[in-house]
C-alpha cells in the first residue's frame, strides 16, 4: 500500500494518524480507495502532504478503507521531513478494484497536459460509477480527462474561469458540490491559507466516504 512516512521531526503527528495502517490491519479491510498523487513540483509539498493527503488518508482509514497511492512513475515523493511512498504507477492501476478515487490538489502546477494513463483511470472510474472526489487543481484533471463536461463543480471563482472548465457548470466557490458520482471541492489547504477561505479537505473526504458506504 502507499504510505506517508514521517521522520522524528514530525513524531507528534504520528499520534494523529498521518500515516497508513500497518499491512496486517490494511489486509483486514474489505474496500480500497485510490489516491492519485501528482509528482510535479509542489508550492509546499510538506504542508500539502500533512494537511491534505495526510488528512484524507487518516479519515479514509478510520472509516475502514484501505488507501492505495498511485503516481505516474511509482517513485516516492519526498518533502523535507515527509515521504509519500506510492503502491502503484498509473499504468498498473485496475480501477474496478476500488470503491472510490480521490484526487488531491497537492499545490502542484496542473496547467500541463494530463498523463494519458491518468486520463484513462478517471474516465473509466466515472463510466463505472465509482465515486470520484477532486480538490482545487485536481478538478482541472477531471476536465482534461473529459469527465466534467456538463457537470456542476465548486472552485474559487477566479480559477473557475480557466478555459479548461468551460464545458462544466460553475456552482460557487465554497462547500462541496456533488454531481452524479463526481464530487468537487474548490479550496485545498494551500488555497485556504493563501486566500483565507475554509479548507474543504475534511468535508470532501467525508462526502466521499458517505458516498462509498452508500454504494457498498
Amino acid at each position: 500500500m502507499g504510505k506517508l512516512k514521517f521522520t522524528v521531526v514530525l513524531l507528534p503527528l504520528l499520534a494523529l494518524g498521518f500515516i497508513s495502517l500497518s499491512p496486517a490491519t490494511a489486509a483486514a479491510q474489505d474496500l480500497k480507495v485510490l489516491l492519485i498523487a501528482e509528482q510535479d513540483s509542489s508550492l509546499d509539498l510538506e504542508y500539502m502532504l500533512a494537511k491534505e493527503v495526510g488528512v484524507m488518508t487518516e479519515m479514509l482509514e478510520e472509516a475502514g478503507f484501505e488507501v492505495m497511492v498511485a503516481t505516474a512513475s511509482g517513485q516516492p515523493l519526498a518533502a523535507e521531513t515527509t515521504t509519500l511512498d506510492p503502491a502503484y504507477k498509473f499504468s498498473e492501476v485496475k480501477i474496478g478494484e476500488y470503491a472510490g478515487l480521490i484526487l488531491p490538489c497537492m499545490a502542484v502546477d496542473h496547467s500541463g497536459p494530463i498523463e494519458p494513463e491518468l486520463a484513462a483511470i478517471l474516465r473509466e472510474a466515472v463510466e463505472l460509477g465509482t465515486p470520484v472526489a477532486a480538490q482545487f487543481g485536481g478538478i482541472y484533471r477531471l476536465a482534461q480527462a473529459g469527465v466534467l463536461s456538463g457537470k456542476q463543480f465548486s472552485h474559487i471563482e477566479e480559477y473557475a474561469e480557466n478555459p479548461e472548465l468551460k464545458d462544466a457548470v460553475y456552482s460557487g466557490s465554497h462547500g462541496i458540490v456533488k454531481d452524479g458520482n463526481v464530487i468537487t471541492s474548490g479550496v485545498c489547504p494551500y488555497a485556504a491559507r493563501e486566500y483565507d477561505l475554509p479548507d474543504g479537505t475534511t468535508e470532501l473526504t467525508q462526502t466521499l466516504i458517505a458516498e462509498m458506504k452508500a454504494r457498498a
